[in-house]
């Protein structure tokens, strides 16, 4: 598994309210209006900017607070393939999983806004195109990236009928 695309950099500490802030948890069921709010306190109009295959890369512990399954999910939504952090927070890291959002554990210094980078997922290996630099990670377990080619927890279950571990 292949991802590529430009850099949406963040800092430490981006909380499920920077994600989606709470006071739009009403829209929890319209999913297409949640997602216009995506890091609206931070980053206002990010909805508008993000583009198909897009990537974040953030500071340590991303996705800290609730465990609202909508983070990870309206993240994925916008057209976001993979999110890479030195550090995420459990609950978010098993929700990006299971909704197909690609969580990748990996140091961002040295990546900048706008960078175009290329993330092979199966080697562990990450090449900042626009900068010409090479980064080493630790790949996901085989499991997790099987659940992350089928689209998901649900997908994969469909298509195998249950996890193999």
């Amino acid at each position: 598994m292949i991802l590529k695309g430009r850099v949406w950099k963040f800092g430490d500490s981006i909380s499920t309210d920077h994600i989606i802030p709470g006071r739009f948890y009403h829209l929890r069921s319209k999913l297409e209006e949640l997602k216009k709010h995506l890091f609206e306190d931070i980053c206002p109009g990010f909805y508008k900017k993000v583009k198909k295959g897009d990537l974040i890369f953030a500071g340590r512990n991303f996705g800290l607070g609730s465990s609202r399954e909508h983070a990870p999910l309206i993240i994925k939504m916008a057209g976001i393939d993979g999110v890479v952090a030195p550090s995420f927070a459990r609950i978010f890291f098993r929700n990006a999983i299971n909704v197909g959002l690609c969580p990748i554990i990996c140091e961002t210094e040295g990546v900048e806004d706008g960078d175009l980078v290329e993330v092979i997922l199966d080697e562990g290996l990450l090449r900042n195109i626009t900068k010409g630099t090479e980064k080493k990670f630790k790949p996901l377990p085989p499991i997790m990236r099987e659940i992350l080619k089928a689209g998901g927890l649900v997908p994969y279950v469909k298509k195998n009928g249950g996890l193999r571990v």
